[in-house]
C-alpha cells in the first residue's frame, strides 16, 4: 500500500512548531529549480543547509552550472530562516562505479534507484558527523521520480545511521507547480535532462523519434 509521505511530513511539522527549538535540517539538493519550492516551504520551520552532491551530473560544466544557480538562488530567496550550502568538486567516480552494468535501463529504472540512494547515504553520513536533527533531499518534487522509492530508501538509510530522516512528498500541494512559479520569478535555468549521459541520451533519442 503507498504511503502518502506529504501526510507524514505535516505530523512531523505539527510536532516541531510545538516545541521553542528550531531544528536543523540537511537538505541534498539536485538543483535550484527542485529546491526553490522545498527551501520556501521547509524553512519556516527548519534551520536549513544545502547538499550539493551530484556525482550523476554530466558533463563537468553543466555541474558547475547547477552548482553556480544553487548558490545564486540561496543568496536571492527571501525565506523566514536564512540558508547555507555544502558542496563538493566534480567527481563523477561514484555514480559510474555503483551503475556498472546498468548503463541500458531506461530512466526510472534500479540505475536511477542506485543514484537516489548514492546521494541520500552521504546527506545520511554527512547529517550524522555534523549534527544535523533531520536529513532529506528535494528529488521527490519531481513528477518523474518515485516517492514511495526515495522515502523506503531514506528509512533505511535513518535506521542504518541513526538520524533523522525527514519524509516529504514535495510534489504534492502544488509542490512541482510553484518551483515552476518560483523559476520563472528568479530567472532560473531549468535543464531539459535529470542530469546523467544517460538521460541526455535517452532525451536525444527521443527527440530524433518524434
Amino acid at each position: 500500500m503507498k504511503v502518502n509521505y506529504q501526510l507524514e511530513l505535516d505530523k512531523i511539522i505539527s510536532e516541531i512548531e510545538i516545541k521553542s527549538e528550531i531544528p536543523t535540517l540537511l537538505l541534498h539538493s539536485c538543483c535550484a529549480p527542485c529546491s526553490s519550492y522545498v527551501l520556501e516551504y521547509l524553512s519556516n520551520y527548519f534551520k536549513i543547509t544545502i547538499l550539493y552532491y551530484n556525482p550523476n551530473i554530466y558533463p563537468k560544466r553543466e555541474y558547475d552550472r547547477r552548482r553556480k544557480e544553487q548558490q545564486e538562488l540561496i543568496d536571492k530567496l527571501v525565506v523566514k530562516n536564512k540558508v547555507e550550502m555544502l558542496s563538493y568538486d566534480y567527481n563523477s567516480l561514484p555514480f559510474f562505479e555503483i551503475t556498472k552494468g546498468l548503463e541500458n535501463l531506461k530512466e526510472g529504472d534500479i540505475r536511477c534507484h542506485k543514484c537516489y540512494k548514492l546521494r541520500l547515504e552521504e546527506a545520511a553520513t554527512v547529517a550524522k558527523d555534523k549534527g544535523f536533527d533531520y536529513f532529506t533531499t528535494t528529488l521527490s518534487i519531481s513528477p518523474h521520480k518515485d516517492s514511495q522509492i526515495i522515502n523506503q530508501i531514506g528509512k533505511e538509510l535513518e535506521e542504518k545511521y541513526k538520524v533523522n530522516y525527514l519524509y516529504s512528498d514535495f510534489k504534492k500541494k502544488e509542490g512541482y507547480k510553484r518551483s515552476i512559479e518560483l523559476s520563472k520569478d528568479y530567472g532560473l535555468y531549468r535543464q531539459d535532462y535529470c542530469g546523467c549521459i544517460f538521460s541526455i541520451t535517452e532525451r536525444k533519442q527521443q527527440d530524433e523519434d518524434k
